[in-house]
């Protein structure tokens, strides 16, 4: 089944993050990531512990993102890292029921799965304004990652209803979805 996943950024809610996230967990995603990079640890822990509450309200999966830390003080294990951490971490998180991991090469999908990467998520494979400056990686790039890796890739990066069916013939298991989910309201 072709799954959709939340990715956080609060900076971009029309309402309060933690309403807009009632809305994604009441909503068909499959899972939401707490990605909230510019938060100190603590900031980040006391955030969890309401984005968690509201998950488990839901019965929505949540993976936390970055703090390994906040992840085993809340007893959770999710957890998506970028490559570096996962490297960093790899015996600390070993034991996790899922570890995601950012990839933007073959590479270093290889590498992660190498250091226990559950699923990845590839990217980015279309314009996106988080990264405006840099040239998307594209379906080719997608398709290659998805044929290469044995563990599910999901895709990231300008992914719309427009473009979700290129994701899906690319072989994905899912897309990672940022703006569209982050400013939508209920409906």
């Amino acid at each position: 089944m072709f799954k959709i996943i939340a990715v956080t950024n609060r900076k971009l809610c029309h309402i309060d993050f933690l309403e807009q996230i009632e809305i994604l967990a009441k909503s068909e995603v499959d899972s939401i990531i707490l990605r909230e990079k510019d938060l100190s640890e603590e900031e980040y822990y006391n955030l969890a512990k309401n984005v968690l509450r509201i998950c488990e309200k839901y019965n929505k999966e949540c993976i936390l993102h970055n703090f390994v830390g906040v992840a085993k003080r809340l007893g959770q294990s999710k957890i998506h890292l970028s490559l570096p951490m996962l490297e960093k971490h790899h015996n600390e998180v070993k034991n996790f029921e899922k570890v995601g991991v950012s990839i933007h090469s073959l590479e270093e999908g290889e590498r992660a799965v190498t250091f226990g990467a559950t699923y990845i998520t590839a990217g980015h494979i279309f314009q996106t304004d988080c990264k405006k400056d840099l040239e998307p990686r594209g379906v080719s790039f997608l398709e290659n990652i998805c044929r290469s890796i044995d563990i599910p890739v999901y895709a990231i990066g300008g992914i719309s209803k427009y473009n979700i069916n290129l994701v899906k013939e690319a072989g994905a298991k899912g897309a990672c979805l940022m703006s569209s989910l982050m400013k939508a309201e209920a409906k």
